[in-house]
């Protein structure tokens, strides 16, 4: 069975106020757009496991990636975590080869890792009938992340508490398409939150967002903007480029690098951005 992870951006993203945990009260507009890494999920047969040395009550996930490299130990992929939290629940869950292949760019702000987490979720619950709801999923993909439960929804949600607090919205964004730039810099997200000092906005990006998009410039903005901007000004300069393009609205999506024009569907946009840049217009 294969699915296809999409990712998001942030409409507008308010860091509220620091939480004894040490996590971030924030509030945010996630919106799903259609970059997707590609997701597929085999069940692996019990002659195969005991040829690999791996005993029949033994269940295991072979897991294995294409496309962009994925950094790191590959045992904290969400995939794999996935697969661990529901085999926890669901002993009869068998063992799995799951191979992913990776187009969103990552550290990006996209949220490519969540999606893949939360559709490894979905994917085993459908291949395997787990029949699990949509609120026990969220609850499954809340340990794997505090993005992780919009992917289960994967529709226009205001976000609080730290993201994960989720209320549908009705967002037309049709008359318009995007233009998305990612300059190949990694941020941590660690990093970008230890720049910020929250407070509390003069208006909510739920108000905000009400309003027609040409008017969301210089109201609807990225608290973590400034500081990533300080620290790697071409982040300015892409920002500049799409508006300069004709976009009606520019902003960086979660704690950066990548950056979105949303652009009139009519306007044919001509940008100079170096070849080494990810860009994609959806």
């Amino acid at each position: 069975m294969i699915c296809f992870p999409n990712c998001k951006i942030n409409l507008g993203l308010n860091i509220i106020r620091k939480r004894a945990d040490g996590y971030h009260d924030l509030e945010t507009v996630f919106y799903p757009l259609m970059i997707r890494d590609v997701l597929e999920t085999v069940q692996e047969s019990e002659a195969k496991s005991q040829e690999s040395g791996v005993g029949s009550r033994e269940k295991t996930i072979t897991f294995s990636a294409s496309g962009i490299s994925i950094e790191g130990d590959p045992n904290n992929n969400l995939c794999i975590k996935a697969y661990h939290l529901l085999q926890k629940d669901f002993p009869e869950l068998p063992s799995v080869k799951m191979h992913l292949h990776k187009t969103i760019p990552m550290g990006a702000g996209l949220g490519g890792g969540s999606a893949d987490g939360a559709f490894a979720l979905k994917l085993l619950n459908d291949k395997f009938r787990l029949n699990l709801s949509t609120d026990q999923l969220i609850n499954y993909s809340l340990q794997l992340g505090s993005d992780c439960p919009f992917f289960i929804i994967n529709q226009p949600c205001f976000g609080s508490s730290r993201g994960e607090l989720l209320e549908k919205i009705e967002l037309d964004l049709s008359a318009y398409k995007f233009m998305i730039v990612n300059p190949g810099i990694h941020i941590s997200t660690a990093w970008a939150f230890a720049q910020i000092t929250a407070q509390q906005p003069n208006q909510s990006i739920k108000d905000i967002i009400q309003k027609p998009v040409t008017e969301w410039k210089g109201l609807l903005q990225n608290d973590f903007e400034p500081a990533v901007i300080k620290e790697y000004p071409s982040i300015s300069n892409i920002k500049e480029k799409l508006y300069h393009a004709g976009a009606s609205y520019v902003s960086m999506t979660g704690s950066g690098s990548t950056v979105f024009g949303i652009f009139e569907k009519e306007r044919e946009i001509k940008t100079d951005f170096p070849s080494e840049y990810f860009t994609q217009i959806l």
